[in-house]
C-alpha cells in the first residue's frame, strides 16, 4: 500500500474531485491524505451550488502539521486536481517541493482542471497560467484533456497526432491525454512518453457524468504505485478501462456510482496502439 497526498475539490454530494480520487485509490489498495481546496455542495454543473474555497493559509498550516507528525515524508506520491486561485497553485507546488526533500523522485500526478471544449477555460486565466508555469514543470505525470493540453503546450489539439506533438513538447515522464477527437463517433486517450505515443479509443458519451477526469487520473496513478507497479502502457490501459466500466455501471444516473460493488477498478486493460510516425 502506498500513500498519496491529494489536493482537489471536496463535494458533499457526488463523485468528483477528492471523492473520486479517494474511491479509486482505496479500491486499488492505497491510502490517501486528502487536502480539500474548496468545499462545495456538489459540482458546479447543478442549478444551485453552495460552498467556499479553503484558505491557502489553512492548507499550508495543515501541511505543516502533517510534516511535523512525520506523514509528509512518508508520502509516496502527490496528486493535484482543482485549484481555485493562483495561491492554491502555489500551495500545491510548495507541497511537492517539501515532500521531495524526503523523496527527491516523488511523483506528481497533475490533473490540470482548467477547462474543456466547447466553452474553453472555466477557471480564471491567472489560475491557468499559474498551473502552466508553476505546477506543470514539477509534474512527472500529467493528465490533461485535449483542450487543456492545447492551452498548456500552445498547440491546437484536434487529432491524436497533434496530441502527441503537443504532449511531447511538455517534456514530462508521461502525459495521458483524454477527450481527443478520433475517427467516427469516438474519443481517443493518448499516452505520450519519451519514446512512444499510443492511443486507445472509447465511444463518445454525451451523457457521461462529471468526474471522469478525476477518476482517470487516480486510476492511472494507482496502477503505477505499489510494490508491483504496472508499466505506463498497462496502467493507462487499465485506467481507461476502469473509467469505461464505471460509466457503464453509472448509465442513466447524474453521478458516477463509485460505491457500486461492480469491480470497475479491475477492468482488463484496453490496448494502446502506437501512432504512426510518433517516435521522438
Amino acid at each position: 500500500m502506498d500513500t498519496v497526498i491529494a489536493l482537489s475539490s471536496l463535494v458533499a454530494r457526488g463523485s468528483v474531485g477528492l471523492r473520486a480520487v479517494g474511491a479509486a485509490l482505496a479500491r486499488l489498495g492505497h491510502d490517501t491524505i486528502e487536502l480539500p481546496t474548496v468545499l462545495l455542495s456538489s459540482h458546479l454543473g447543478y442549478a444551485r451550488v453552495a460552498g467556499t474555497p479553503i484558505a491557502p493559509e489553512t492548507l499550508t498550516a495543515m501541511i505543516d502539521a502533517l510534516d511535523a507528525n512525520g506523514w509528509l515524508g512518508a508520502a509516496d506520491a502527490v496528486l493535484t486536481g482543482y485549484l481555485p486561485t493562483p495561491d492554491h497553485v502555489e500551495v500545491a507546488a510548495s507541497l511537492v517541493l517539501s515532500a521531495r526533500r524526503y523523496k527527491p523522485n516523488l511523483p506528481l500526478f497533475c490533473d490540470p482542471v482548467l477547462g474543456d471544449l466547447p466553452d474553453g477555460l472555466y477557471v480564471p486565466e491567472s489560475v491557468a497560467h499559474a498551473v502552466r508555469d508553476r505546477l506543470v514543470p514539477l509534474a512527472t505525470h500529467l493528465k490533461p484533456n485535449a483542450f487543456e493540453l492545447g492551452f498548456l503546450a500552445g498547440h491546437r489539439v484536434r487529432t491524436p497526432a497533434e496530441a502527441a506533438e503537443a504532449a511531447r513538447a511538455l517534456g514530462r515522464v508521461a502525459v495521458l491525454v483524454s477527450s481527443v477527437p478520433a475517427t467516427g463517433d469516438a474519443l481517443a486517450n493518448v499516452l505520450v512518453t519519451e519514446d512512444q505515443a499510443a492511443a486507445a479509443s472509447v465511444p463518445y458519451d454525451a451523457a457521461a457524468p462529471h468526474g471522469t477526469g478525476d477518476l482517470l487520473t487516480a486510476l492511472f496513478a494507482g496502477h503505477l504505485l505499489g510494490s508491483a507497479p504496472a508499466t505506463l502502457s498497462d496502467a493507462a490501459g487499465r485506467a481507461v478501462a476502469g473509467v469505461a466500466r464505471a460509466l457503464a455501471v453509472s448509465r442513466g444516473t447524474d453521478e458516477l456510482l463509485l460505491s457500486d460493488p461492480e469491480p470497475w477498478h479491475a477492468a482488463a486493460p484496453l490496448p494502446f496502439t502506437s501512432l504512426a510516425g510518433s517516435g521522438p
